[in-house]
């Protein structure tokens, strides 16, 4: 598998692009924003598709700022997020939608937004869009073994032939694709997550800010039942630190149930979802216990505002950290995450400064949104290429 271009791939006439998603909110509603907004700068016209059950207030925000710039439109329907009767009514919308428009490209991002893009009706005779697909981990992260596990690959394998482009965002995921699902079939590239340049400002830290941050959603995925036990280590011993988690999810409830039988809970608050260098200020360091990731925007973004950082060793947080991955640790490990915790908020600032820097030069040369935008245009245009539409 290799990379993409990393070239100007703007050159050829304006392409119709339409991305096409389920939920408006985390790491992959980030992504697609910024490739939309890379995109229309240069000039290419641009639509999206997208679930009109979730978002929450920030996600409708960030939606209706973008909505004027969308040459091709916002299409909201509802989308579930695991298999349901109702996937059939969004296929159709989602065919309706994409005849009217006619694009050159149709991108799905994340399972249920690839599965839509690539099942989507054809709508006219002759070369018609190519389809493209980034998983964005989605189902390439649930547990070997399980029958949904079994069924989603499965359907993976059959994608793969409706599927003329693969856009993997790290090569972690692209390795797991390959091992759980097969080769792809046709064009396959990495193109890394990137963040634009103002992202690499450092955030000063509030001088009320608790002792540990968490950003993101509320998922057992994320591991934060590994975190709160590591809280309760860490007061146990002496140390009742107090964590600010700043996001949403299914699993809210049962990790405040979590604190509250470990005897945590007022050592915890919970603050919505808001824009993430705002959320940095509030705790002095970061902390992202995840079980499964592939290459995740919040490490990025910390990175790039010079934010102390605990982070697991999963996914593609290796590629991210590059030669300073040794400080990594393992996931699903309350124990190691506690050590971890301690070191780095007894560690002399001088030296955390120096790790911070560090961290915050190799992501800012290597994780660029302009390499991912001319990556992602540069890919669509060989695929266009190979099915005959220069």
């Amino acid at each position: 598998m290799q990379d993409a271009p990393d070239a100007d791939a703007q050159a050829g006439r304006p392409l119709r692009i339409v991305h096409v998603l389920r939920a408006p909110v985390g790491g992959l509603f980030r992504h697609v924003l910024d490739l939309t907004g890379e995109q229309i700068s240069r000039g290419h016209k641009v639509g999206l598709i997208a679930d009109s059950l979730t978002g929450g207030e920030r996600g409708e925000a960030l939606l209706a700022a973008l909505q004027p710039k969308l040459e091709l439109g916002l299409t909201r329907i509802p989308i579930r997020r695991l298999p349901h009767p109702s996937d059939l009514s969004a296929l159709l919308a989602t065919s309706r939608r994409l005849a009217e428009l006619e694009p050159d490209v149709v991108h799905g991002h994340g399972s249920k937004g690839g599965v839509l893009a690539r099942l989507a009706f054809p709508w006219r005779f002759g070369a018609g869009p190519i389809r493209a697909y980034t998983p964005h981990g989605g189902s390439l992260n649930y547990f070997p073994g399980t029958p949904s596990h079994r069924f989603f690959m499965a359907l993976e394998g059959v994608l793969r032939w409706r599927t003329d482009l693969l856009l993997f965002e790290s090569g972690y995921i692209a390795g797991r694709f390959e091992s759980l699902v097969g080769a792809p079939k046709k064009l396959a590239r990495i193109v890394r997550n990137g963040v634009g340049p103002r992202e690499f400002e450092p955030v000063a830290v509030d001088p009320q800010a608790v002792d540990l941050l968490y950003v993101g959603e509320f998922r057992l995925a994320k591991g934060l039942d590994t975190l709160i036990e590591a809280l309760t280590l860490l007061t146990r011993s002496g140390r009742p630190l107090r964590l600010m988690l700043v996001g949403d999810g299914p699993e809210k409830e049962m990790l405040l149930a979590l604190s509250e039988r470990l005897g945590v809970a007022r050592q915890l608050s919970v603050h919505a979802p808001m824009a993430v260098r705002e959320a940095f200020a509030l705790g002095r360091v970061m902390v992202v216990p995840s079980r499964a990731e592939s290459l995740p925007y919040i490490v990025l973004e910390a990175a790039g505002a010079h934010k102390p950082m605990v982070a697991t060793n999963v996914g593609g947080m290796g590629e991210i950290f590059g030669p300073y991955r040794d400080r990594l640790i393992p996931c699903d490990d309350p124990r190691a995450l506690a050590e971890a915790i301690a070191d780095r908020l007894d560690e002399d600032p001088r030296a955390s400064a120096a790790k911070t820097n560090e961290l915050a030069d190799y992501v800012g040369a290597h994780f660029s949104l302009s390499s991912m935008t001319n990556g992602v245009l540069a890919a669509y245009r060989e695929a266009l290429a190979r099915r005959g539409r220069p």
